[in-house]
Parts: structure tokens; sequence; C-alpha cells
């Protein structure tokens, strides 16, 4: 780790790890967009810390505002991990399953920039019958 040089510098990191904390615990909120990662041990043995790494990075570097990425427990679909639930403001939540870095980065792009569901990716979309 590189030391720090300034104390505008130590400002920007300060910044950085607030946003990144923010972006994490806003869940709740009705009106934003929510990707919520299976963190549980099934989940992060299967890679959803970097699933996860990825949705924040792809939040941040798109300047996407009004989203939160959230850790969750289990989804109980261990097979399918790393899962995700897109919650869209007034539309039914979506899960996928199976999402490593490149999945994540699609979600971004399509579904949540986009509005186009990831149809081969899903692996339960409610009010759908299973």
């Amino acid at each position: 780790m590189s030391k720090i040089k300034s104390l505008e510098e130590l400002k920007k990191i300060r910044e950085r790890a607030y946003e990144n904390t923010n972006l994490r615990t806003t869940g709740e909120n009705n009106d934003r967009i929510v990707l919520a990662v299976g963190m549980a041990t099934c989940g992060i043995a299967a890679g959803a810390r970097e699933t996860m790494s990825t949705f924040m990075e792809e939040v941040d570097k798109n300047k996407l505002e009004n989203i939160s990425v959230i850790a969750t427990g289990c989804f109980g679909m261990c097979y399918a991990e790393p899962l995700v639930e897109v919650r869209m403001p007034g539309k039914e939540p979506v899960r996928y399953g199976k999402v490593d870095g490149k999945r994540a980065k699609e979600i971004i792009e399509k579904h949540i920039m986009k509005g186009t569901i990831l149809e081969e990716a899903i692996v339960l979309k409610e009010g759908a019958k299973q």
C-alpha cells in the first residue's frame, strides 16, 4: 500500500470509502434499484465477493445513481450461487443465478441501464410459475 502524501489525498480516500459504504447500506428505500447479492457461506464459496465487487465497480464506473448494492443471506438455492436479486421500483424482483464478474457487468449494462431482462440467466422471477 502506498503512503498518503497529502490531506487532500486522505479526504478523497475517505469520500470514496463513504460512497462505497453508503452504496451498500441504503437497500431499504423503495425508490432505489437494489442489487442484493447472496453472501451466505454458499454464495461466498461460489464467488459472491467478486460478484459484489464487480457490481460496485460498475455502478461507480457508470456513475449510476439511485442504486444500492447490498449483501444478503442465503436465498435457499445453493446450486445456483452466486445469486443476485434485482429489485427495481414498481417491478417484480428478478433473481439471477451463477452471477460471476462477467454476468454482473452484463446485468448492469442490459438490465439496469437498458431495461432488458437476461432471460437465460433467471433462476426465479416473482409471480412466474416454477
